[in-house]
């Protein structure tokens, strides 16, 4: 089977076997890149029209207690600056979001022993009565089924939890041995299981990762069958153990949002930061390529260049909430629109 034939097999079953999977991600041509690109966009314009949701992303704390050997804010990374916002500064965020058109506040941080059930609980209630007409996005980590259950029954609405990797093997390599795929796995699975949104996501190009280990991370998000899904390329961060990696390719990231699009038609796929960072025009090409959803930053200024989960993050400009003119102009000279209401998934 070609990869023009795969491509339509994924359009048209929304699957296809790893080997297939692997086969066209190593081998895919710059004709068939755009056969797919032209697919997954119009894939995503049947869904969603030519409508970008926007995202506030409120970045809670550079703090973690775990030590991802790819991560800028791991335990062991004595450079970090680290801080975390109180509820008060979370609700101006979230204040000064709603009056730029914000109706989604992602509140995402490290794995802060500080931010308890009973203290998320008490600041994600306190968004929803005071914004009762918006959604309200965790992204906080692994926690046991009960603590889930009670920050979902408090109002959160949706949960990102990144898998990184689908393959046991190359976890495993990526993480310290406390950490295990298993449980990722099991929080997600716990998650969808709860009621909440749920969105999973990969690195592309992390150290050890092959087109094997990328097909089934395909897989597994078919099988996951998330709400959300979070891809961008894998930038090194100068106080890890991974500094001098290169960094994920762009074009490979296209292909995989792409892929994603086809094989999870309704999908909320995001042009992350990471792709932003990458490619000065990243986010623009990740629309192109079949996302719909940006994440502006609402985070208190003074405190965005200190969230640095890898190196060069755009945190100032057009990376910040005050430049949503800026972001709307950008989409809209693609063909693209901004919009402010909720951009719930629908089954």
């Amino acid at each position: 089977m070609n990869n023009i034939e795969i491509i339509e097999k994924i359009e048209s079953t929304g699957t296809a076997s790893k080997q297939e999977l692997a086969f066209l991600l190593e081998t895919i041509n710059d004709s068939e890149f755009e056969v797919l690109r032209k697919k997954a966009q119009k894939k995503s314009l049947d869904h969603f029209s030519n409508k970008i949701y926007i995202r506030g992303l409120i970045e809670l704390s550079s703090y973690c207690k775990n030590d991802c050997l790819y991560c800028g804010l791991r335990r062991s990374n004595k450079s970090a600056v680290r801080y975390r916002l109180n509820k008060e500064q979370i609700l101006s965020c979230c204040n000064s979001g709603y009056s730029l058109g914000f109706r989604t506040f992602v509140l995402q941080g490290g794995e802060d022993g500080y931010y308890t059930d009973e203290v998320m609980c008490d600041i994600v209630s306190e968004i929803k009565s005071l914004y009762p007409d918006c959604a309200v996005t965790l992204s906080l980590g692994e926690r046991t089924e009960e603590s889930y259950r009670r920050l979902f029954e408090s109002g959160a609405d949706r949960y990102l939890l990144r898998h990184e990797t689908a393959n046991e093997e190359h976890y495993k390599k990526l993480h310290p041995s406390e950490m295990s795929l298993a449980n990722r796995k099991n929080c997600l699975y716990t998650l969808r299981k709860i009621g909440y949104q749920t969105g999973a996501g990969f690195m592309v190009g992390s150290p050890y990762q092959t087109y094997e280990t990328l097909a089934e991370d395909l897989l597994f998000l078919k099988d996951l069958n998330p709400q959300m899904c979070g891809i961008g390329p894998f930038i090194p961060h100068k106080d890890t153990p991974f500094a001098n990696e290169k960094s994920g390719s762009v074009r490979l990231t296209l292909v995989l949002l792409s892929l994603v699009r086809l094989m999870l038609p309704k999908v909320l796929l995001p042009a992350t930061t990471a792709l932003g960072t990458a490619d000065g025009q990243g986010r623009e090409k990740g629309v192109l390529h079949g996302a719909n959803v940006v994440m502006p930053n609402l985070s208190p200024t003074e405190h965005r260049a200190d969230y640095l989960l890898y190196d060069n993050k755009i945190c100032t400009g057009d990376e910040a909430a005050e430049c949503i003119k800026c972001l709307s102009n950008r989409m809209k000279s693609i063909g693209y629109k901004i919009v402010t209401d909720r951009g719930d998934y629908s089954e």
